[in-house]
């Protein structure tokens, strides 16, 4: 925790340095000043520009015989290898944009191809003109096509981090969701998640409560937490985003507020189902988003607790994207056995950003997902990684 608050005082500057005084012994009783060490915190990243670009291609050769082609188009980037990697956002290096014609056996044709940074298809878009594609002959030259492809819109849009919002002044909001849908066992059962031991040993809820809410509490000021429960039926009525201390307040006071509110929610809410995150994020996001437009300088961070497979994978994904332009992380850490696959494709540390069902691209990485069995080393990491 000690290393946690350490790093907090690096990340909180506007510089993101801190000057620490180094003193050590100098006998029995005195202390010798050593001079200072100063530590710089910087966060690695080349570029902070997404680009939404639509594309669109003309006159390109027939690749049928008896049809004509379906094309479609792979953009790839430069990497340090030399090697070309497919990319959704880039920094201002050459693209490599293919344009195939589709074969249901997965033997797709070039067509052409062209080699453009994100500034000249910038250009290309504000001139309203095209680009010829070319052809790789196989003495290593390049013959030009009259196919061409043309940029009809190019927006780009700054996208900020946990650590410029944090550096920027930004107070952190701890939030906490829990799961009560039945598939995590009646909590009277010993081998239930929810069982509540009367010896005093922790359930697998209540461990992720404190390992996670005891590390981020440093970073929140009022120590005041919103925390729900969903998936279970309260007052009777099935509800996939409830005040976690039943009554109106939604808040609870710390970590103890809130496994006090949990232990009680245990006695009052049936577990049911299914199992839905949209609500919760929804209802999360709502609150950064009345900060922001209030010009509250507040960055929420969102820790559900979970046991298994998502009913809805589609609308929670949707409701990420939209979310990623808010202050706001979300925290989901798996309890049990289930299969974690859709977690991990919620976090996409795969390198490809969300997607919305209209085609929206999440602006940034927001979710991070921790097994419960790797929580406890989490909690010893310097700082939330978001």
């Amino acid at each position: 925790m000690c290393s946690s608050l350490f790093a907090w005082q690096i990340v909180t500057k506007r510089n993101r340095s801190l000057t620490l005084n180094l003193h050590g012994k100098n006998g029995p009783g005195g202390s010798k000043n050593f001079g200072t060490l100063t530590v710089h915190a910087e966060e690695s990243c080349l570029s902070r520009m997404a680009v939404e670009m639509k594309l669109r291609c003309s006159q390109l050769d027939n690749k049928d015989m008896f049809s004509k082609s379906d094309p479609f188009l792979i953009i790839s980037r430069l990497t340090e290898s030399g090697k070309y990697v497919p990319i959704c956002k880039t920094e201002d290096n050459p693209l490599l944009i293919e344009c195939f014609d589709f074969n249901s056996n997965g033997n797709h044709v070039l067509i052409g191809q062209l080699h453009k940074s994100v500034s000249e298809l910038e250009k290309l878009h504000k001139e309203r003109s095209g680009a010829n594609l070319v052809f790789p002959t196989h003495r290593g030259q390049e013959k030009v096509l009259k196919g061409q492809l043309f940029v009809d819109q190019f927006i780009g849009k700054e996208q900020f981090s946990f650590l410029d919002y944090i550096s920027s002044g930004f107070e952190l909001n701890f939030m906490v969701a829990v799961d009560f849908t039945a598939s995590n066992g009646t909590p009277r059962n010993q081998d239930s998640l929810h069982y509540i031991d009367p010896s005093g040993r922790l359930n697998s809820y209540q461990k992720a409560i404190i390992e996670a809410g005891e590390v981020i509490q440093f970073y929140d000021s009022d120590k005041r937490f919103p925390a729900w429960g969903f998936g279970g039926r309260y007052g009777g009525t099935l509800s996939h985003c409830f005040n976690l201390n039943g009554i109106n307040a939604y808040e609870v006071e710390g970590v103890q507020g809130i496994m006090a509110a949990y232990a009680n929610a245990l006695h009052t809410v049936t577990l049911a189902g299914p199992t839905l995150f949209g609500p919760v994020i929804n209802t999360a996001a709502q609150l950064a988003s009345q900060a922001t437009s209030n010009d509250i300088t507040k960055y929420f961070v969102l820790l559900i607790i979970t046991d298994g497979v998502l009913t809805d994978i589609q609308e929670t994904m949707d409701a990420l994207v939209r979310a990623s332009n808010l202050p706001l992380s979300i925290l989901i850490v798996g309890v049990g056995n289930a299969d974690f696959k859709q977690m991990e494709d919620l976090d996409a540390d795969n390198g490809r950003r969300l997607e919305s069902s209209t085609g929206q691209v999440a602006t940034r990485d927001i979710v991070q997902f921790v097994p419960m069995r790797e929580v406890h080393s989490k909690s010893c990491s310097t700082s939330p990684s978001f």
